[in-house]
Protein backbone atom coordinates (compact mmCIF):
# COMPACT_ATOMS: atom_id res chain seq x y z
CA UNK A 1 0.00 0.00 0.00
CA UNK A 2 1.10 3.66 -0.81
CA UNK A 3 0.69 6.34 2.01
CA UNK A 4 1.58 9.75 1.92
CA UNK A 5 1.18 11.44 5.58
CA UNK A 6 0.51 15.49 5.43
CA UNK A 7 1.06 16.15 8.86
CA UNK A 8 3.79 14.56 12.01
CA UNK A 9 1.04 13.19 14.14
CA UNK A 10 -0.35 10.71 10.90
CA UNK A 11 3.24 9.72 10.07
CA UNK A 12 3.93 8.90 13.99
CA UNK A 13 0.90 6.85 14.13
CA UNK A 14 1.48 4.87 11.16
CA UNK A 15 5.07 4.22 11.85
CA UNK A 16 3.82 3.39 15.54
CA UNK A 17 1.28 1.24 13.92
CA UNK A 18 4.10 -1.34 12.50
CA UNK A 19 3.32 0.11 9.05
CA UNK A 20 5.92 2.46 8.45
CA UNK A 21 7.29 0.98 4.88
CA UNK A 22 3.81 2.33 3.76
CA UNK A 23 5.04 5.57 3.67
CA UNK A 24 6.13 6.94 -0.02
CA UNK A 25 6.31 10.63 1.25
CA UNK A 26 5.69 12.83 3.69
CA UNK A 27 5.46 16.52 4.30
CA UNK A 28 8.36 18.93 6.02
CA UNK A 29 7.86 18.87 9.51
CA UNK A 30 7.78 14.90 9.68
CA UNK A 31 10.92 13.98 11.78
CA UNK A 32 9.95 11.14 13.97
CA UNK A 33 10.95 8.36 13.62
CA UNK A 34 14.39 9.15 11.73
CA UNK A 35 14.69 5.83 10.53
CA UNK A 36 11.82 6.09 8.65
CA UNK A 37 11.19 9.23 7.32
CA UNK A 38 14.84 10.44 6.67
CA UNK A 39 15.18 9.25 3.20
CA UNK A 40 11.26 9.59 1.91
CA UNK A 41 10.44 12.51 -0.61
CA UNK A 42 9.27 16.12 1.70
CA UNK A 43 5.85 17.45 0.11
CA UNK A 44 6.01 20.79 1.68
CA UNK A 45 5.44 22.43 4.70
CA UNK A 46 2.15 21.48 5.91
CA UNK A 47 0.70 24.79 4.62
CA UNK A 48 2.48 24.82 1.25
CA UNK A 49 1.86 20.98 0.48
CA UNK A 50 2.90 20.21 -3.25
CA UNK A 51 -0.27 18.64 -3.95
CA UNK A 52 1.06 17.92 -7.56
CA UNK A 53 4.03 15.90 -6.22
CA UNK A 54 1.27 14.21 -3.96
CA UNK A 55 -0.62 13.63 -6.90
CA UNK A 56 2.95 11.77 -8.62
CA UNK A 57 3.81 9.82 -6.45
CA UNK A 58 0.20 7.80 -6.90
CA UNK A 59 -1.03 6.57 -3.12
CA UNK A 60 -3.53 4.65 -2.76
CA UNK A 61 -4.34 6.68 1.11
CA UNK A 62 -3.20 10.39 1.73
CA UNK A 63 -3.15 11.09 5.37
CA UNK A 64 -3.86 14.72 5.69
CA UNK A 65 -5.55 16.65 9.20
CA UNK A 66 -8.10 19.58 10.20
CA UNK A 67 -6.18 20.04 13.31
CA UNK A 68 -3.72 22.88 11.58
CA UNK A 69 -5.74 26.10 10.88
CA UNK A 70 -5.70 26.70 7.49
CA UNK A 71 -5.01 22.81 5.96
CA UNK A 72 -8.73 22.84 4.81
CA UNK A 73 -7.34 24.25 1.51
CA UNK A 74 -5.36 21.34 1.57
CA UNK A 75 -8.03 18.46 1.85
CA UNK A 76 -10.18 21.06 -0.57
CA UNK A 77 -7.20 20.07 -3.20
CA UNK A 78 -7.21 16.40 -2.45
CA UNK A 79 -10.22 16.41 -3.06
CA UNK A 80 -10.55 18.33 -6.12
CA UNK A 81 -7.67 16.27 -7.57
CA UNK A 82 -9.88 12.60 -6.64
CA UNK A 83 -7.00 11.66 -4.29
CA UNK A 84 -8.06 9.43 -1.58
CA UNK A 85 -7.91 10.43 1.92
CA UNK A 86 -8.73 10.76 5.50
CA UNK A 87 -8.22 14.27 7.30
CA UNK A 88 -8.69 13.79 11.34
CA UNK A 89 -10.22 16.27 13.28
CA UNK A 90 -8.92 15.31 17.51
CA UNK A 91 -10.31 17.31 19.81
CA UNK A 92 -9.99 14.92 22.80
CA UNK A 93 -7.45 12.27 23.88
CA UNK A 94 -10.79 9.83 23.01
CA UNK A 95 -10.62 11.14 19.77
CA UNK A 96 -6.61 10.64 19.20
CA UNK A 97 -7.66 6.61 19.85
CA UNK A 98 -10.58 6.79 17.06
CA UNK A 99 -8.66 8.00 15.01
CA UNK A 100 -5.84 5.77 15.82
CA UNK A 101 -8.41 3.19 15.09
CA UNK A 102 -9.48 5.23 12.03
CA UNK A 103 -6.03 5.05 10.38
CA UNK A 104 -5.66 0.84 10.74
CA UNK A 105 -8.53 0.62 9.62
CA UNK A 106 -7.96 1.99 6.34
CA UNK A 107 -4.56 1.05 6.23
CA UNK A 108 -6.02 -3.03 6.45
CA UNK A 109 -4.56 -3.43 9.97
CA UNK A 110 -7.30 -2.92 12.54
CA UNK A 111 -5.75 -5.02 15.30
CA UNK A 112 -3.17 -2.91 15.37
CA UNK A 113 -4.57 -0.33 17.35
CA UNK A 114 -5.98 -1.96 19.68
CA UNK A 115 -2.57 -2.62 21.06
CA UNK A 116 -0.89 0.98 20.17
CA UNK A 117 -4.09 2.30 22.01
CA UNK A 118 -3.93 0.17 25.05
CA UNK A 119 -0.32 1.11 25.51
CA UNK A 120 -1.53 4.13 25.46
CA UNK A 121 -3.72 3.42 28.14
CA UNK A 122 -1.49 1.71 30.20
CA UNK A 123 1.06 4.81 30.57
CA UNK A 124 -2.11 7.07 31.30
CA UNK A 125 -2.94 4.50 34.03
CA UNK A 126 -0.51 6.27 36.40
CA UNK A 127 -2.64 9.74 36.38
CA UNK A 128 -3.37 11.41 39.34
CA UNK A 129 -6.58 13.39 38.47
CA UNK A 130 -6.80 16.96 41.11
CA UNK A 131 -9.59 19.12 40.44
CA UNK A 132 -7.87 20.86 42.87
CA UNK A 133 -4.35 20.64 41.68
CA UNK A 134 -2.13 23.48 40.13
CA UNK A 135 -3.26 25.84 37.39
CA UNK A 136 -0.88 24.66 34.48
CA UNK A 137 -1.35 27.54 31.62
CA UNK A 138 0.30 25.82 28.00
CA UNK A 139 1.39 28.47 25.64
CA UNK A 140 1.16 27.51 21.94
CA UNK A 141 2.18 31.20 21.00
CA UNK A 142 3.98 33.99 22.47
CA UNK A 143 3.10 37.22 21.00
CA UNK A 144 -0.08 37.49 21.22
CA UNK A 145 -0.49 34.45 23.73
CA UNK A 146 -2.31 31.56 22.57
CA UNK A 147 -3.39 28.66 24.49
CA UNK A 148 -6.00 25.70 24.40
CA UNK A 149 -9.26 25.25 25.54
CA UNK A 150 -11.73 22.70 26.24
CA UNK A 151 -11.68 21.46 23.06
CA UNK A 152 -7.62 20.66 22.96
CA UNK A 153 -6.41 16.71 23.97
CA UNK A 154 -3.92 18.81 26.13
CA UNK A 155 -6.90 19.96 28.51
CA UNK A 156 -7.34 15.96 28.60
CA UNK A 157 -3.58 15.43 29.19
CA UNK A 158 -2.83 18.31 32.32
CA UNK A 159 -6.07 16.98 33.96
CA UNK A 160 -4.36 13.46 33.85
CA UNK A 161 -1.32 15.03 35.41
CA UNK A 162 -2.91 16.33 38.25
CA UNK A 163 -3.26 19.86 36.90
CA UNK A 164 -5.98 22.02 35.75
CA UNK A 165 -6.18 24.04 32.73
CA UNK A 166 -7.00 27.84 33.53
CA UNK A 167 -8.82 27.94 29.87
CA UNK A 168 -10.18 24.80 29.88
CA UNK A 169 -13.93 25.27 30.01
CA UNK A 170 -14.12 27.19 27.04
CA UNK A 171 -15.47 25.72 24.44
CA UNK A 172 -12.72 26.45 21.59
CA UNK A 173 -9.75 24.37 20.40
CA UNK A 174 -7.03 27.16 21.50
CA UNK A 175 -7.33 31.08 21.55
CA UNK A 176 -5.21 34.43 22.20
CA UNK A 177 -5.87 35.60 25.64
CA UNK A 178 -5.07 39.48 27.42
CA UNK A 179 -2.76 39.95 30.39
CA UNK A 180 -6.17 40.87 32.04
CA UNK A 181 -7.14 37.40 31.70
CA UNK A 182 -4.04 35.57 32.68
CA UNK A 183 -3.48 37.54 35.88
CA UNK A 184 -7.15 36.70 36.91
CA UNK A 185 -6.18 32.65 36.75
CA UNK A 186 -3.02 33.35 38.59
CA UNK A 187 -1.32 30.01 36.82
CA UNK A 188 0.91 27.93 39.15
CA UNK A 189 3.03 27.19 35.96
CA UNK A 190 3.75 28.61 32.38
CA UNK A 191 4.54 25.34 29.88
CA UNK A 192 6.26 27.02 26.84
CA UNK A 193 5.14 24.83 24.11
CA UNK A 194 5.75 26.87 20.80
CA UNK A 195 4.30 25.63 17.57
CA UNK A 196 6.73 25.19 14.69
CA UNK A 197 9.27 26.78 16.78
CA UNK A 198 12.45 24.25 17.26
CA UNK A 199 12.86 23.31 21.38
CA UNK A 200 16.27 24.91 21.18
CA UNK A 201 14.65 28.14 20.37
CA UNK A 202 12.09 28.09 23.53
CA UNK A 203 12.90 31.41 25.66
CA UNK A 204 12.07 30.81 29.23
CA UNK A 205 13.23 34.84 29.84
CA UNK A 206 10.74 36.26 26.90
CA UNK A 207 7.69 34.55 29.41
CA UNK A 208 9.73 36.00 32.34
CA UNK A 209 10.41 39.39 31.37
CA UNK A 210 6.21 40.60 30.73
CA UNK A 211 5.93 43.07 33.47
CA UNK A 212 1.89 42.11 33.53
CA UNK A 213 3.06 38.95 34.55
CA UNK A 214 5.86 39.87 37.22
CA UNK A 215 3.77 38.68 40.33
CA UNK A 216 2.14 35.33 38.95
CA UNK A 217 2.89 32.18 41.35
CA UNK A 218 4.32 30.84 37.94
CA UNK A 219 7.01 33.58 37.71
CA UNK A 220 7.57 34.32 41.25
CA UNK A 221 8.47 30.41 42.24
CA UNK A 222 10.10 30.20 38.30
CA UNK A 223 8.04 27.60 37.31
CA UNK A 224 8.14 28.31 33.76
CA UNK A 225 8.92 25.27 31.75
CA UNK A 226 9.65 23.83 28.39
CA UNK A 227 7.89 20.77 26.58
CA UNK A 228 8.35 20.02 22.89
CA UNK A 229 5.77 20.62 20.97
CA UNK A 230 6.46 17.16 19.27
CA UNK A 231 5.23 15.65 22.58
CA UNK A 232 2.19 17.81 23.18
CA UNK A 233 1.15 19.15 19.57
CA UNK A 234 0.96 16.23 17.99
CA UNK A 235 -2.20 14.04 18.71
CA UNK A 236 -0.63 10.60 18.54
CA UNK A 237 1.81 8.20 20.08
CA UNK A 238 3.87 10.46 21.94
CA UNK A 239 1.47 12.49 23.54
CA UNK A 240 2.85 9.83 26.30
CA UNK A 241 5.88 11.60 26.73
CA UNK A 242 3.79 15.05 26.70
CA UNK A 243 1.76 13.44 30.16
CA UNK A 244 4.95 12.95 31.71
CA UNK A 245 6.43 16.17 31.25
CA UNK A 246 3.31 17.70 32.33
CA UNK A 247 3.22 15.37 35.31
CA UNK A 248 7.18 16.67 35.77
CA UNK A 249 5.68 20.15 36.16
CA UNK A 250 2.36 19.34 38.50
CA UNK A 251 5.12 17.96 40.82
CA UNK A 252 7.63 20.69 40.49
CA UNK A 253 4.50 22.80 41.59
CA UNK A 254 3.77 21.21 44.24
CA UNK A 255 7.44 20.59 45.58
CA UNK A 256 7.52 24.14 45.85
CA UNK A 257 4.42 25.23 47.72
Amino acid sequence: MRVVSLTCSNTEIVCALGLGEYLVGVDDHSDFPESVVDGLPRLGPDLGIDLEAVAALEPDLVLASLTVPGHEAIVEGLQARGIPHIAPEPVSLEDVYRDIGDIAHALGAPERAAALVEAMQAAFAEATPDADGPRVLVEWWPKPVIVPGRQSWVTDLIHLAGGVNPLGAREVKSSPVSDEEVTGWQPDAVVICWCGVPFHRYRPDVVMRRAAWHDLPALRNEQVHCIPEAFLGRPGPRLVEGFRALRDVVEAVRRHA
